[in-house]
């Protein structure tokens, strides 16, 4: 008979659970009242920022999963079994650096031929399947309803609601980037043209508001020039730093530029069709031969599935990069989420694609707040459920209550009726670097009911398209974390269930009581160990310490 959770956690809880790793004893990381901890006063080495979701909070006062510590102390040399993890997103750079040697491929498929070699009903899917076709750009699904007139009244008139909303501010959002776009320019022209002048008149481009000063001159030109630089230097050390902060307000403005026109002329228009290209019917689920087998991203632009991936699963210690949590998986890529909403069928296409082919693991970091065919995944995340396939999913990047009946989120595991219809779906909120009050992600979602756990989240260096790596944050990222940790699991200890997995992971993490900020607003701060289910940020060392104990106990039994 399984030990019972509960007595497990009270062990954990007490630091006196302790099991056998050859001859060194492991002693887990109590998971209540960790208040004590001291903060971080010293800000983050770059190469702290850029692992910091591997740190452990104890010993380097970061609020990692203590991934590199359960490495160390309990993974060493050991051997696992290789798990699937099937990557539910945008296309995968399946050529990346730091990604080649780990994506999964198809055994029984051959490349370029043109055929179902393997019979599973999709031709040439080597390392996955790309369910979008060649499209990227696509609507929000709320845009959808309306082009479309899908669903009852009550549905298109909120349909209708939040698309003026969004509109509305899209276009005064974009308006007010634009002028400041306007106003900036002719600034940055005119003290980059001061410098120069300043920089030739002294022979030096390194000066001080002093030795701008002491020039004497009756060029009025250079008078001018004189008064630009004078003025800046109240805002740098040198006009050199200077023009770098008014170019990075600039292309911040154009970042912002670009995503509100892509809102307008996408999102958020009802005329735009994304789906056209593709050539099936995406309100009919019994339409299922489209797609191909090519799930590689499609512009650089599309960066969102390798940088989840990478969090999972790049290549460990090969001195390249960063490295993955897990460190024996295979990623399967399906290509199934665009610029914009995900369509229903393709996600529940794509969940029975991954189980079909033997996934264990389905890392979804995507969501949104209108389906207009909700069962399609439901019965889907149920098939994966029968075939012992853990679902790991972004809580959503609103700062919202998903608690909420204001606040809906699909896909999700309740069908908003209060109890779970499946066991296999953990949803996971995003925590920031410094541990303390302000360690929510202010753009995290959360939810006592419908949000199970917390992992790193914000600011979170991984893989891009092209062989490159940037910092992004997202509970995107924080969902591939918890997926990394679930494939140690099933790694090392095969004989535990998808349901297993996911108590294991909520059970065993960190918790504490302390007041904590959410949704960036003081006046909202909340207790941390009641924005989820849990309570806990997810934690590998005790994860592998009670999957250990739980295997052990299971295979006892007669």
């Amino acid at each position: 008979m399984i030990l019972r959770m509960r007595v497990l956690v009270g062990l954990l809880s007490a630091g006196l659970l302790v099991i056998g790793c050859g001859s060194i004893n492991i002693v887990s990381t109590p998971i209540e009242n960790i208040d004590a901890i001291a903060l971080k006063v010293s800000p983050l080495t770059e190469t702290e920022e850029e692992h910091w979701g591997h740190a452990d909070l104890i010993a380097d006062t970061i609020p990692g999963m203590s991934v590199d510590k359960a490495y160390e102390e309990i993974i060493g040399n050991k051997k696992g079994k290789k798990v699937i993890v099937a990557v539910l997103d945008a296309g995968i750079d399946l050529k990346h650096e730091d990604l080649d040697d780990v994506i999964w491929t198809n055994p029984g498929e051959k490349s370029g031929n043109g055929l179902d070699d393997d019979g599973n009903g999709y031709i040439d899917d080597v390392h996955g399947y790309n369910f979008l076709g060649g499209s990227y750009n696509e609507q929000l699904e709320f845009t959808r309803i309306l082009r479309l007139n899908l669903g009852d009244e009550a549905l298109r008139d909120k349909a209708q609601q939040k698309l003026d909303e969004e509109v509305k501010k899209a276009t005064e959002t974009k308006q007010i980037i634009l002028n400041n776009i306007q106003q900036t320019k002719p600034i940055l022209d005119v003290v980059k043209e001061s410098h120069v002048a300043v920089t030739k008149h002294l022979g030096k481009e390194n000066y001080t508001k002093e030795e701008v000063e002491a020039i004497s001159t009756t060029d009025l030109s250079l008078l001018r020039s004189m008064n630009v630089v004078q003025q800046m230097l109240a805002y740098g050390d040198n006009i050199p730093v200077v023009i770098e902060l008014i170019e990075a307000d600039m292309a911040n403005f154009e970042e912002g530029l670009a995503y509100y026109s892509e809102q307008l002329d996408y999102h958020l228009n009802v005329d735009f069709d994304g789906r056209k290209e593709v050539g099936d019917d995406p309100y009919n689920l019994s339409d299922a031969r489209y797609g191909n087998g090519d799930p590689m991203y499609r512009n650089k632009d599309e960066s969102h599935g390798t940088h989840v991936a990478g969090i999972i699963a790049a290549e460990r210690n090969n001195g390249l990069g960063i490295n993955g949590v897990a460190n024996n998986v295979a990623i399967m890529s399906v290509r199934a989420v665009p610029n914009g909403d995900e369509y229903d069928k393709d996600v529940a296409m794509g969940i029975r694609y991954a189980v079909d082919n033997g996934a264990k693991i389905i890392n979804a970091s995507f969501g949104k707040s209108f389906s207009p065919n909700p069962e399609w995944v439901y019965d889907a995340i149920k098939y994966a459920a029968d075939n012992d396939v853990l679902i790991v999913h972004a809580a959503g990047n609103d700062g919202q209550d998903l608690d909420s009946a204001e606040n809906p989120g699909f896909p999700n595991d309740h069908t908003f009726s209060g109890s779970e219809y499946a066991n296999n779906v953990i949803t996971v909120g995003a925590i920031d670097q410094t541990y303390g009050s302000e360690m929510v992600s202010s753009f995290s979602n959360y939810g006592a009911r419908n949000v199970d756990v917390f992992a790193p989240g914000g600011a979170i260096y991984s893989s891009m398209p092209g062989s490159e790596y940037e910092f992004q944050g997202g509970t995107s990222m924080a969902a591939p974390a918890v997926s990394g940790v679930a494939a140690l699991i099933r790694s090392y200890f095969p004989n535990l269930s998808a349901s297993e997995v996911k108590k294991i992971l909520m059970d065993s993490g960190l918790s504490t009581k302390m007041s904590v900020v959410v949704a960036g607003d003081p006046e909202k701060a909340k207790p941390f160990d009641q924005l989820s289910r849990s309570g806990k940020m997810v934690n590998a060392y005790n994860a592998l310490i009670m999957a250990n104990s739980m295997s052990n106990n299971k295979s006892k039994l007669p």
